[in-house]
């Protein structure tokens, strides 16, 4: 049998005889020669440090095989326990997860499609199964199982609430070889139309990073979305539309809950009460979104009748993810097409629990090293009167700041989110506002005081308070 240096050595070298004559054993080759002129290397323990640091290796991969598989059994676990509640509603109310409706009321339901606004039905016993505090508990509660908390205790991330070993970027990763044009107004209206004629997705998506002109921003983003309304889309539409008015599901009053809740109550979003139950409604049918959590490993929670998944289990606040569309799309095929692929790329990221740089841990993560980075004074002031600065920000980032800005500063917003492809701009935003009201969180003494401080958002400049927290922290 052989020993542990005999089998490190004889590994080693079947590695090196598979890379011979490759690109990156030439690479490695020229990196090991530059090294050997490093002081710090020193070629009597250079076989000791290789071993040293293969362990450490092997050990690290093992540490994060070890977390994501605790990720995918916690995010299981959230699942089951939603159904759970879900399912205890339905007994409690004696009501079915899913029923057909009889033929008059079918034919109620499509007189009165475009006017469900204006329909009062009794929901005073329903009940959001969960609110984004509740998903926050659960990501606080996430942990490796082979953690080593000397490692942690020796970091800044046991500052914060969430104590995962992910790598996020800060903000000169972020800001390295991109253009500042996070920060810059609109681009010339005349450089755009070029890229709407030619129907040019790459370019559109690089014209929406500086800021969507007001008129062309529907178009442009329909382009980076590949939403093109074809004549199959609409079919799609109301093949889920005459699937609501065959079929009353119990998520059905769920999203006429939330509706009520939130939307229905906001200044900008109240006129479009009509088409939020429309999109919702049909989003509730559509199976071809279930499909895409088939090849992904983060999956929001799913309703489930007679064993097969239904659809999303929407959260208090899901309505929001639609309200600010509806400014820019007229059309409900149209706004549902747009919202069904800005779900699939972005905003199911947000109540799912994965390892994604643009997922709920990672941004919560992002935004907490940030404040922990580059204002730590703050940080601890909040962390020691109890007010996490994440019990806070959470409710603004599961909603990608929906229904807290105003909407044209909330456009501008989803504008880089498309056009960098990247939710990162989220936990930016918000470790900004944080900067932003520093002076007066720093008197605050409790969590109901620095939520009063942060209580409205509606006046602020997005861009141009993103560009100020950048380039303070940067010089």
């Amino acid at each position: 049998m052989m020993d542990e240096g005999t089998e490190l050595s004889l590994t080693i070298a079947q590695i090196v005889q598979r890379l011979k004559g490759t690109n990156l054993h030439s690479q490695i080759e020229r990196q090991a020669k530059e090294c050997l002129h490093r002081p710090e290397i020193k070629l009597e323990s250079l076989k000791d440090d290789v071993r040293h640091f293969l362990k450490a290796s092997g050990k690290r991969v093992k540490h994060k095989i070890f977390f994501f598989k605790a990720m995918i059994a916690r995010s299981a676990s959230w699942e089951k326990r939603i159904l759970k509640s879900l399912n205890s509603m339905c007994t409690e109310l004696g009501v079915p997860l899913a029923r057909k409706r009889p033929a008059i009321e079918q034919k109620e339901l499509t007189n009165k499609w475009n006017e469900m606004g204006t329909d009062e039905p009794d929901l005073s016993r329903f009940r959001p199964v969960y609110a984004p505090k509740d998903f926050l508990e659960v990501l606080i509660s996430l942990r490796n199982p082979n953690h080593d908390s000397s490692e942690e205790a020796s970091s800044k991330s046991y500052w914060g609430l969430v104590q995962v070993p992910l790598q996020v970027r800060d903000i000169p990763q972020m800001v390295m070889g991109t253009p500042c044009v996070w920060f810059h107004g609109y681009v010339l209206t005349s450089s755009v139309l070029p890229v709407l004629s030619e129907q040019d997705s790459a370019a559109a998506q690089q014209y929406s990073r500086q800021g969507c002109p007001t008129g062309l921003r529907a178009d442009l983003w329909s382009l980076i979305l590949n939403s093109t309304n074809s004549p199959e889309d609409v079919l799609h539409y109301n093949q889920l539309k005459a699937g609501v008015i065959h079929h009353d599901l119990l998520v059905d009053k769920l999203i006429y809950k939330d509706v009520k809740l939130t939307a229905s109550n906001d200044d900008y979003y109240f006129v479009f009460e009509d088409y939020l139950y429309q999109v919702l409604l049909c989003f509730s049918r559509d199976t071809a979104v279930l499909d895409h959590f088939s090849y992904n490993s983060a999956t929001p929670p799913k309703s489930y009748i007679q064993g097969e998944s239904r659809c999303v289990i929407p959260f208090h606040g899901f309505s929001m993810y639609v309200a600010p569309l509806c400014f820019l799309y007229n059309e409900p095929s149209k706004l549902y097409a747009v919202f069904r692929e800005m779900y699939v790329r972005y905003f199911f990221r947000l109540h799912s629990i994965s390892s994604s740089a643009s997922g709920i841990v990672s941004l919560c993560l992002q935004f907490e090293r940030l404040l922990q980075t580059h204002l730590p004074q703050l940080f601890y002031h909040l962390r020691e009167i109890g007010a996490q600065p994440l019990r806070v920000a959470f409710k603004w980032m599961v909603r990608a700041f929906s229904g807290y800005l105003s909407t044209d500063q909330l456009l501008l917003l989803w504008d880089r989110v498309l056009g960098y492809d990247s939710l990162e701009i989220v936990a930016v935003l918000a470790a900004a506002v944080f900067a932003f009201r520093a002076e007066n969180l720093m008197e605050v003494t409790s969590l109901a005081s620095a939520e009063a401080v942060l209580a409205d958002l509606s006046t602020l400049k997005v861009m141009p308070l993103i560009q100020i927290f950048l380039f303070a922290t940067v010089i």
